[in-house]
C-alpha cells in the first residue's frame, strides 16, 4: 500500500511537472519576438501619442544611435494587414536612421474592431501632430516629415498625401512626402468590394473594406470615396513615390496606376515603380536596389 501510494505521488509530481513545462514552453511561443534593430539606430518604444475613447496608441521613436545637433527629418511608417492586423514593431522605415541623416517613426492606429473610418486617418493626422509637438524634445525637423506605408498602410499613407484633415487644428497635420506601397487607392473598385462571378454579395458585405466603413462599401459610394486617396488628388499634393509589385494578387497594379495617372495629371511631382515579378509585397520590396530608391526619395524630398 505504502509503494502503492509513492507511486501516485511520484506519478502526479511528474504530471504537473510536464504540465507546468508545457504552458511555459507554450507562453515561450506565444511570446511576441522583436525585430532586429539596424546597427547604428536606438529606438524609443511605445510612446503613447493618443488616447481616443481611452484606446491607448503607440508610437516607436527610431534615432541614430551617434548624436547629432542637426534637426532630424522624420519618416512616418505606417504598418499594413487588411486595417484589422499588423503591429508597428515591424518598421520597414528603421534603416534610415541608420545613416544620421533621418529619424523614423513607426505607429499604431484603430483597427477594425476598434473604430470605423475616417478613426483610422485621424489617428494618423494626430501621429503627425505628436512629431511636430515633440520635435523640440527628440530633435526632429517638424517642417520636413513624410510618410510611407504597404498595403493598407500605403492606403492611408496615400490619404496622408492627398486628404487634408477636415476641421480645424492648432498642429498642421500636412506631410512633405509619401511612399505608397501598394496600396488601395479606390474602394469602390477593388476585387473584395466588387460582386462577381466568383464573388456574390454576402462575401462583399464581409469584405475588409466593409468591416472599414462599417457597410458594404458599394452601397456608401460618398463614404468609400472618402476613404480612396484617388479621389482627394489635387495640384498641392506633396511628392509621391509609388511602388507596385507587377503580379500583385491581393491589391490589382491597377490601383496604383490610376493613382499616378491623376497625381500625373494634377502636375504633383512623383516616381512610379512596377517591382518586376513582385506580388503583394515579399522579399521583392527588401532589396538594396529598393531601399535606395526609397532612401533617395525622401533625401530629395525632406533634405
Amino acid at each position: 500500500m505504502c509503494t502503492m501510494n509513492r507511486f501516485c505521488w511520484f506519478a502526479i509530481i511528474a504530471l504537473v511537472a510536464t504540465s507546468t513545462f508545457a504552458q511555459e514552453k507554450s507562453a515561450a511561443s506565444k511570446k511576441k519576438k522583436m525585430p532586429k534593430i539596424p546597427e547604428g539606430v536606438k529606438v524609443i518604444r511605445d510612446i503613447e501619442y493618443t488616447s481616443p475613447n481611452g484606446i491607448s496608441l503607440k508610437l516607436d521613436l527610431y534615432l541614430p544611435e551617434k548624436p547629432t545637433t542637426e534637426k532630424l527629418p522624420v519618416v512616418m511608417w505606417v504598418h499594413g494587414g487588411g486595417w484589422k492586423n499588423g503591429s508597428k514593431d515591424n518598421c520597414k522605415a528603421a534603416f534610415l536612421a541608420a545613416e544620421g541623416n533621418f529619424a523614423a517613426v513607426s505607429i499604431s492606429y484603430r483597427l477594425i474592431g476598434s473604430g470605423k473610418w475616417p478613426d483610422q486617418i485621424n489617428d494618423c493626422y494626430e501621429a503627425v501632430r505628436w512629431v511636430r509637438n515633440s520635435a523640440k524634445k527628440h530633435g526632429l525637423n517638424g517642417d520636413k516629415i513624410g510618410v510611407w506605408g504597404g498595403s493598407a498602410g500605403g492606403h492611408l499613407a496615400a490619404l496622408m498625401g492627398t486628404r487634408p484633415f477636415d476641421g480645424e487644428e492648432k498642429t498642421s497635420s500636412r506631410v512633405q512626402a509619401v511612399c505608397d506601397w501598394f496600396g488601395p487607392s479606390e474602394l469602390l473598385t477593388m476585387p473584395p468590394n466588387t460582386i462577381g462571378e466568383k464573388r456574390t454579395r454576402a462575401m462583399v458585405e464581409k469584405s475588409n473594406g466593409a468591416l472599414l466603413l462599417g457597410k458594404t462599401v458599394m452601397d456608401v459610394p460618398d463614404l468609400a470615396n472618402d476613404a480612396s486617396g484617388l479621389h482627394h488628388v489635387s495640384k498641392d499634393d506633396p511628392p509621391f513615390l509609388i511602388m507596385h509589385g507587377e503580379l500583385d494578387p491581393g491589391v490589382p497594379l491597377e490601383q496604383s496606376q490610376k493613382l499616378h495617372d491623376a497625381l500625373k495629371e494634377a502636375g504633383v511631382q512623383l516616381e512610379f515603380v512596377i517591382v518586376k515579378g513582385a506580388g503583394h509585397g515579399g522579399k521583392e520590396f527588401q532589396t538594396d536596389t529598393v531601399k535606395a530608391m526609397v532612401r533617395n526619395f525622401f533625401t530629395k524630398t525632406l533634405r
